[in-house]
Parts: structure tokens; sequence; C-alpha cells
């Protein structure tokens, strides 16, 4: 039978509107979590993240209600204050909440019944003591900080509602302290009955940092010996073409995809920084290993950070360095083969003996007749296999590491003090406005300021984060209106209240996990249940309600202005500070005592925490400044400091010839000048290199360590030459930025410019 083609002609519309139609439906389809499987994951998570949260308020509210407590609302502002992911995370924080309750509880007491009949002088106080508390939040690590915070904060708490009956002061801090420590104990109990505990899944992602890192030096080992073999990768390419174009005198640049790897993986060192310390809190055997794998951690990021530009500035030897590039590139190669299977973290010997069968081929070649950049290349690269070695055995190894070992926290002074200025600052603006206009909700702007001010000292940058905070604030203020006008006036029992606040916390709940608003979902969710009028029993009053919603819009404004207007952020300024206390530190390096230094993996680690810091700035700073020549710049930190570690060493144990020693000592003195002079430090390096080269002897062993040294002073000087801009302490950074430098098209202030 033959189709009809009227009918066919009829029912091709039909049919595009149906193919319209379908592939509508699919990439609406694509849009939504079941389209992807990652997004479906991460639906799936964050879904039961709300579920945890929404369980935990419910419970705690019923309880603070069944308690009878003054403010049983408070309990849901502690869960949303304590919720976290990760089960370890969440103890450690809700340890550090309670202890710092405790500590501003005692405090709010304290100057409460000292300037009970003088608010001026109270005012002050308070100021002073939340300025305290920011700073000290700003210096913790992780959740501890969370102590100093909750310190500052529950100060004005607790001495609210205590404002009109200060002989009432003590009944509102036990309340307030009960009203936390049920809020703290059931989420502890929701999340750590329903939440997945796999301690092992830190420890599998250390292997793979290590695999990871391990792969990232091949790439580079195996671009340096691309001439002599066949590598199969544009990122290889790319390093050649870099090495054959560039000019010796000038501070190299690496290719995009080296740089795009090195920055996934030091985004992935970060972030397993917490997870080891959370996982620490929740885990006994992990605890016990806890010093080992910072160290391993620490170890891992300085070899990440040890490969820029710096290595392609040493290739005069030509072809001869290539065959140690590709002598190291078989080691990491078999490396990455032996770590394919997870079990080589419970019996990583296979490794370790394969990292000590390279070390002696490298020490055999050493103490063969070598061109001085030959010999640069072998210092180079056993220092790396050496480091390797070392953060395999923290990362596997359960014995105690030494105390000289231990990575001590930087303290970043300048941006404490900052916050802690703008803490006392708003406290006392806060206070003052409430003193002197008789202000009749002035407790709520108090509270508010001095708790934002409180959280946002442990930000990166609390001026940017500012407006953040206070958009997610005021958009808690008509959500609260909505809330008390058409759910809680209609509310006959508790299961409708818990849906009620549910409802209206998920958008904070869930939009936590999105990176770019986090911080806003975090205060939309804290403060619209500061701002709920749910106590026990419920009293309505538009008025005072109006009253509070008017006074928190004006504490959003309060906050902005001090965090952005009067005392703004200069992350120039900040950057300048941390790039002069890097070049103090190779000084520093330099010049202390024989006996009894520190040691290098804790120098090591304080300065990539600075580095970290100066990195994040440098993204703040709007234009006008090369980012990347001054990130690589401060790298070079670390490899100058490597070889003034191999100088120092040389000194004492080497068994130089006295003059090649006195001459070594000369050039080492020669640092104490490096932030005045870089160009005549790198000169006092050169002509001491040229004073011992000269010296001859007959035994061999001195013969090599006299190269050694000549190679380590000449390699210190190319480095400092190569970015004397960078160390000089009127370098560019340093120079105060000019209006027409934040301009497009402006030119950029590159790293390698030295001061006139």
């Amino acid at each position: 039978m033959r189709p009809d083609p009227q009918a066919t002609q009829h029912a091709l519309p039909a049919l595009a509107g149906w193919h319209s139609l379908s592939a509508g439906l699919l990439r609406l389809l694509s849009l939504t979590p079941f389209g992807d499987e990652a997004r479906w994951k991460g639906f799936l998570a964050t879904s039961a993240y709300a579920g945890r949260v929404f369980l935990s308020i419910g419970i705690a509210v019923f309880l603070a209600f069944l308690f009878q407590l003054q403010s049983p609302i408070s309990a849901a502002t502690t869960v949303m204050i304590v919720a976290n992911p990760t089960v370890g995370a969440m103890v450690s924080k809700s340890l550090w909440r309670i202890i710092g309750t405790l500590i501003g509880a005692t405090i709010s007491v304290g100057i409460m019944a000292a300037f009970i009949q003088s608010p001026v002088l109270y005012f002050m106080a308070l100021a002073v003591f939340v300025g305290i508390a920011c700073a000290v939040a700003t210096f913790l690590r992780y959740f501890r900080a969370y102590a100093a915070v909750l310190t500052g904060y529950t100060i004005v708490i607790i001495a609210s509602p205590a404002f009109a009956e200060p002989e009432g002061i003590f009944l509102s801090a036990m309340s307030r302290l009960s009203a936390v420590t049920v809020g703290v104990v059931v989420t502890a109990c929701v999340f750590m009955i329903t939440s997945p505990r796999k301690p092992g899944n830190v420890m599998t992602g250390l292997g793979g940092a290590f695999r990871d890192t391990v792969r990232h030096a091949w790439l580079f080992h195996s671009a340096e010996s691309s001439r002599t073999a066949t590598v199969p990768a544009d990122a290889l390419e790319q390093l050649e073409n870099a090495e054959r174009t560039a000019s010796l005198t000038s501070f190299r640049a690496l290719p995009q995809p080296v740089y795009d790897s090195r920055s996934k993986l030091l985004a992935h060192m970060a972030g397993l920084a917490p997870a080891v310390e959370y996982a620490a809190t929740d885990d006994p055997d992990m605890l016990a290993r806890v010093r080992n794998l910072r160290l391993a951690l620490s170890r891992l990021t300085g070899l990440i950070v040890s490969y820029h530009p710096y290595w392609l500035s040493l290739e005069e030897a030509g072809q001869e360095t290539h065959a140690i590039h590709a002598q190291m590139a078989d080691t990491l190669a078999r490396l990455l083969e032996l770590t394919e299977n997870p079990a080589w973290l419970e019996d990583p010997s296979p490794l370790t003996a394969c990292l000590r069968e390279a070390l002696q081929a490298l020490e055999r070649l050493a103490h063969e007749p070598q061109p001085p950049a030959v010999l640069a290349a072998l210092d180079n690269t056993r220092d790396t296999l050496v480091q390797m070695d070392l953060a395999l055995h923290n990362l596997t190894s359960r014995a105690p590491v030494k105390s000289g070992a231990d990575i001590q926290p930087f303290l970043d002074w300048p941006t404490a003090l900052r916050n802690g200025a703008r803490g006392t600052l708003i406290a006392m603006l806060a206070g003052l406005l409430w003193y002197v206009f008789h202000w009749s909700t002035g407790p709520l702007l108090i509270v508010y300021v001095v708790a934002a001010s409180s959280l946002l000292s442990t930000a990166p940058s609390a001026a940017k984060a500012s407006p953040m905070m206070a958009a997610g604030t005021a958009l808690a203020v008509p959500m609260g209106f909505l809330c008390h006008m058409l759910a809680l006036p209609r509310i006959d029992g508790y299961p409708l209240l818990w849906l009620t606040l549910c409802l209206f916390l998920l958008p904070g709940v869930w939009f936590q996990f999105h990176p770019r608003y986090s911080l806003a979902a975090f205060g939309y969710a804290v403060f619209f249940t500061m701002m709920l009028s749910v106590n026990n029993p419920i009293v309505y009053d538009d008025m005072e309600l109006t009253n509070n919603w008017m006074t928190m819009f004006a504490a959003c404004a309060l906050l902005a202005v001090v965090f952005r207007v009067i005392l703004p952020a200069d992350h120039r300024l900040d950057a300048a500070r941390l790039v002069s206390s890097l070049v103090r530190a190779v000084q520093h390096l330099a010049n202390a005592p024989t006996r009894g230094g520190m040691q290098w993996v804790a120098w090591e680690g304080m300065q990539l925490q600075k580095i970290s810091r100066l990195m994040m700035r440098l993204s703040f700073v709007p234009s006008g400044l090369d980012r990347q020549g001054y990130t690589d710049a401060a790298f070079t930190v670390l490899s100058l400091g490597r070889l003034i570690v191999r100088l120092r060493w040389n000194v004492t144990h080497a068994g130089l010839d006295p003059q090649a020693r006195a001459a070594l000592e000369t050039a080492m003195l020669a640092f104490s000048n490096l932030h005045k002079n870089p160009a005549a430090t790198a000169q006092a390096l050169r002509h001491a290199a040229h004073q011992i080269e000269t010296i001859t002897t007959e035994e061999k062993g001195l013969v090599i360590n006299r190269d050694r040294v000549v190679s380590c002073l000449e390699q210190a000087a190319s480095i400092i030459l190569a970015v004397p801009g960078f160390f000089h302490h009127h370098g560019p950074i340093h120079a105060v930025a000019e209006p027409s430098s934040a301009q497009s098209g402006a030119p950029v202030i590159a790293v390698t410019v030295m001061p006139r």
C-alpha cells in the first residue's frame, strides 16, 4: 500500500513540531541534575547535607522549647554555623564553638559587672575585646578560628538582653550557653549517625597527590629530554619551543599547560590540608600520623613549585644535560608504574628502592668530570629525588617526627591588626549610635555588626567578602517579613514550625555549596534565624519587627562602609609586605647560626604559607602587575633557599680549602645586602665563585666539593639577576599604585624591572 502524499504533507509540520519539542525537552533535561552524572552526584550530596541540617534544626529547636530556654531559635542558629559536610570538620567546629562561647560568656559577665554604670566605658571595653577576638581569629587556622569568632560576638549576644536589666546578665549567659550546647550536641549526633565516615579516603587522596606530583615532574623532565627522545605531548612541544626561542638574559615563562597543571595541583594540595586536620579529629589513626602527613603535604607542595622558569635559564650546556633529564624521566615513569596499585601506601619499599637506585646513579655521574651546568643539573635533580624520598617516608611512616621539623603557622600581623581595628571601630560606632540616638533596637545593631565582623575576620579578604555578607543579610530581611506575615501566624503546632523553617532556610543551605554565593548564603541562613522572633512564648509585635528589619538594613550599610570605605584593604601593599618577608627569610637563612638553626622543611613550610597568601593577594589586585611573574619569582625564593642550605653545609662539612671556605663565608655575608642591592649581592656571589674556581687541588673529593660550591654560587647569582625587582625593597610592587595603572591598556609592571 502506497502512502498518501497529501497525508504525508500534512504530517510533516506535526513531526517537525514534535521534533523541536523533543529537542527542547532534552535541552531542559540537560540543565537539570538528571542530565549529567557529576551534576547528579552533586545534587545528591547537597540534598543529603540539607536533609541532615533540617533534621538537626528540628530536633534542636524542639529540645530548646522542651527545656523552656529563653531563645530557642538560637539552637537553630548554632546548627547553621557548626554544620559541615565533613564529620571531622563538624566535630572540630562544634568543640571550638563551645570553647569560644564559654570564654565569651565569662568576658561578657565581667565587663558588664565592671562598667554597669558607665555606658561609654562599657562600649569602649566591648570594642577592645571584639578587636582582639577579630585579630586572633585572623591568626588561627581552620575551625580553631571559630573559638575567637564566638568569643567576639558571644559577648554581645549575651549582654544584649541584659542591657535593660544588667542584673540578669548571668541568667542570659546560662541561657545562651544552654542553647549553643543543645545545637552543638544535636548536630554532632545527627551528622555522626547519618554521615558516611571514610577516613581512608583522605589517605587515598594523599596517594593521588603523590602520583600527581610525580607526573608533574615527569612532564618537565620529559620535555627537557625531548630533543633526544620522542614524547607525544603538546605541553612538551611548547616547553621545548619556549626553551629555543627565549632569551637567556630574561626570566622565561613556562607554557600554559604546565602553569595549568601547577595551579590544579596547588589547589588540590590546599584542599587536602584541612581534610587531613578534620580526619585527625575523627580518626585516632590519622591523629597519630597528622604531623607526618603535614610534612608530606609541605614537601610535595615544595616539589611542585620547584619547577619554574628558573630551570630553563640554566640550559647553557645544551645537549649535555638532556641525558640527565632523560634518566630522571625514566625514574619518574617507573614510580608512576609502581603507584598504579593502591597497595603501595602499605608497602612503599619498591618505590624507596627505585629512588635510592636513581640517587646512586646520579652520585656516580657527579664524581666524574662534568661541566658546571651539568653539575648544577645533577645537584638539582638529586635534591628533587631526596625531597621526594622524604615525602614518601612522611606519607607512609607511622613513627613520630622530630619536634624541630614541625611547621609553625604563619602569623600575618598586618592583616590581623587591620581586622582587629575594623572590629574595634565597628563595635564602638554601633554602641555610640545606640547611646546617642537612644535607638530602641540598638542592641540588635551591635549584635549584627559584631557577629558579621567576627565572621569576616576568617575570610581571605574581609573587605571583598563584606558586601556578600551584607547582601545575604539584606535578602534575609524580606524573607523574614514573609515568614512573620504569612507563615508564623497560621502555625498551630511544632511540625508546621519546623517545616516552615526548613522552607525558608533552604536557599541559604543549598547555595552554601556554590563558591560564588557561599558567603552570601551563609549570611542569609545565619541571620535569618537571628531575626525570627520565635521565642517561648511567641509574641507578635509589628512595630518591633519593623524596627528590627530597618535596623538590619542600617547594620548592613554600616558593615560595608567600615570594611570598604573607612578601613579598606590595600592588596598591593599586603603583597609587597609578603614579598619583603620572603626576602628577609632568605637573608635570615643565609646568616643564621650554623648550629641550632631552623630545619629546611620548617623554613620551606613557612615560606609556602607566605607564597600562598601572596598569590591570593595578587589575584585581588585589579591590574598593573605581572602576577604570573611575581608568582614565579616567589617560587625562586625556595630554590634560592635550597642553594643556601647546600652552601651552608659546604661551609662546615665539605672539607674545603681554607681560602675557599673564607671566600664562601664572605659570599654568604653578601646576602645581608640582598634587599638593598640585589645586583651587588649577585656580583659578590659570582666573584666568590671565580675565586673558588681558581683554587687548585689534587684530591678528587675536594675537586668535586669545589665544583659543587661554584655551581651553587652561579645558580644563586642567576636567580637574583633574573628577578632583581623582586628582591629589592624598593621594587615595582612596593611603589604606590597610580590611578592610571588600574586603567585598561596601562603598562604592566614586570618583576624583572630593576628599581632606579
